[in-house]
């Protein structure tokens, strides 16, 4: 079973996450990640293994001030348990964490493929990011963009977003 943490907020908000995916731990999990967003930057740390895994990555990054975080353990549904397959999975503008089954990420996959999409995980779960991208490209709006892109999944989950040019998490849950 996944769990995923987000914040917002000043002063090691990524000690926050990071305690949270502790607080977590007693669900079980193969891997663990996080991505912060600060000053218009996406910064993403995986790890496989243990929290104290990420910790050491972690370990030299300095952050202050204002942030927003979102991290997950991951217990392996779709795909082994590597770091290519953990989560945050990133765009160039968008970082998300995922709990669930995205049941038509296939499909999906297929048809952002096609777009020029590249998928490199064997998760459900990357699809969602490339699709947010894809939404953005016709919807401006982030809340709508992300919405848009809520409609498109069957599943039951729950979803944290994080983009560069918003200062929000963007959230979803259907029926986990």
């Amino acid at each position: 079973m996944c769990g995923i943490v987000g914040y917002i907020g000043k002063n090691n908000f990524v000690n926050h996450v990071l305690e949270g995916l502790k607080d977590l731990e007693y669900r079980g999990y193969d891997s663990s990640g996080l991505s912060y967003l600060q000053n218009n930057n996406i910064s993403t740390f995986k790890a496989v293994g243990k929290i104290n895994n990420l910790e050491e990555k972690l370990k030299n990054v300095e952050v202050n001030d204002f942030g927003i975080c979102i991290g997950h353990t991951r217990w392996a549904t779709h795909g082994k348990p590597t770091e290519i397959n953990a989560h945050p999975h990133s765009t160039n503008y968008s970082s998300v964490v995922h709990n669930g089954i995205i049941e038509n990420y296939l499909e999906i996959k297929d048809d952002l493929s096609s777009k020029g999409h590249n998928i490199i995980s064997q998760t459900d779960t990357e699809v969602s990011v490339h699709l947010f991208e894809e939404e953005c490209k016709i919807e401006q709006d982030l809340l709508k963009a992300f919405k848009n892109t809520i409609d498109k999944l069957d599943g039951a989950y729950a979803i944290l977003l994080i983009n560069v040019n918003s200062e929000d998490i963007f959230f979803a849950k259907k029926g986990s």
